[in-house]
């Protein structure tokens, strides 16, 4: 094959007619946005997370931001989060002015290590973060009990997991809050997106107050008495974060194919543990259970870290463009000039000096990943790096 018959990204969506056919009947609706699509996607979200409540937003980022906020995070309580993840995990902490404290990961599972967050719980923590790395739930039963007996909220960033499980149970019916993500590379998109699920009445209350300026319009919630109709009322700051009922008409339409979606990546991810396995030089990607992981990205990782680079320019030479998730959050600039530094987190940071991920996705045919298998070993042999 040649170097350019194949250009194959790490992810990318799968749209399809009865999508385009989705978001064109709302064009034609009477509601863009605050209508009927949003609530049916909110409606359908919940039930595919075992949660009683769901509430879109504009992305994955406002979803973080508005759940800490539901939390209480504010200035003066930190967060415990795991540095290999995506900025916005971290971000949506300092925005609210709270700090970030990281914490190493495990190296059985690449998400946040238990044994680590306890240490570093305080009478500042708010709240524990954990990421499911690469699709892996992070939420486990000891982590429960660490929040539990030390009552601080779990808000788990679930933006690589739509349809995973833990132990049977659906991913956004674990934690106090669980976050999502909808962007284009995610497992079901909306263009831009986000979403919160929780069984908390009270938490979704304030969720939903939160992703619209605050702005209180029912008689109960009112100061004022006897109200006019036109009137509403901004006791706190909130945020225009909805969703469009553009995007909802899309993910409604995405949720629809989420399964085929799931066992289309489980198929490309046994199809890669099984070949790239074979080989002494690549560690695989950690798992429990093949069908219970949402398989968002594959990430390989090599035991030498050396060759990641030069292994990755001779991918893209041949038109698969690995990317590289994360360089930890600690080592950002941002951070760093707060005094943060990778060293701190040992674990995440070789992790991520050997990590490459590589394509996985839906539309991926038989012979594409075949391709990318039979590249990976050619390029790794081409590169110098030996068995």
């Amino acid at each position: 094959m040649s170097q350019n018959e194949f250009i194959l990204p790490y992810g990318r969506q799968s749209i399809d007619q009865d999508d385009i056919d989705a978001v064109s009947k709302v064009l034609r609706s009477d509601f863009l946005t605050t209508g009927p699509a949003v609530q049916e996607f909110e409606a359908s979200l919940a039930k595919i997370c075992g949660a009683k409540y769901a509430i879109s937003v504009s992305s994955g980022t406002a979803a973080l931001h508005i759940a800490y906020a539901a939390a209480g995070l504010g200035p003066g309580d930190e967060i415990i989060t795991s540095p290999l993840t995506f900025a916005a995990t971290a971000n949506a902490a300092l925005m609210l002015g709270a700090r970030v404290r990281f914490c190493d990961i495990d190296p059985n599972t690449l998400n946040i290590d238990a044994k680590e967050v306890v240490k570093k719980i305080n009478e500042k923590t708010k709240l524990i973060a954990p990421v499911d790395f690469a699709g892996l739930p992070a939420f486990t039963d000891e982590l429960g009990e660490i929040a539990t007996e030390n009552n601080i909220a779990i808000v788990e960033d679930a933006a690589h997991s739509i349809g995973a499980r833990y132990q049977g149970r659906p991913v956004g019916s674990l934690a106090d809050m669980t976050t999502f993500s909808f962007h284009p590379v995610k497992t079901i998109t909306t263009g831009e997106g986000g979403a919160v699920t929780t069984n908390s009445p009270e938490l979704y209350e304030k969720l939903c107050h939160l992703r619209n300026h605050y702005m209180l319009r029912n008689p109960k919630d009112l100061r004022e008495e006897n109200p006019p109709p036109w009137h509403y009322e901004i006791p706190e700051l909130g945020y225009n974060y909805r969703l469009t009922d553009i995007q909802a008409a899309l993910g409604i339409s995405q949720l629809g194919k989420l399964e085929r979606f799931l066992e289309q990546r489980r198929k490309i991810a046994a199809h890669y543990l099984e070949e790239l396995g074979k080989d002494s030089r690549l560690i695989m990607p950690p798992y429990q259970n093949i069908d219970e992981h949402g398989w968002h990205l594959f990430v390989l990782r090599l035991k030498d870290p050396a060759f990641r680079r030069p292994l990755i320019e001779e991918l893209h030479s041949k038109g698969i463009l690995a990317q590289v998730h994360y360089i930890p959050v600690n080592a950002q600039p941002l951070y760093t000039s707060m005094g943060y530094s990778p060293g701190d987190t040992p674990i995440a940071r070789e992790t991520s000096a050997q990590s490459l991920s590589i394509p996985c996705y839906p539309a991926l045919e038989p012979q594409q990943i075949t391709f990318v298998t039979e590249t990976i070993f050619q390029c790794l042999d081409a590169i110098g790096y030996k068995n």
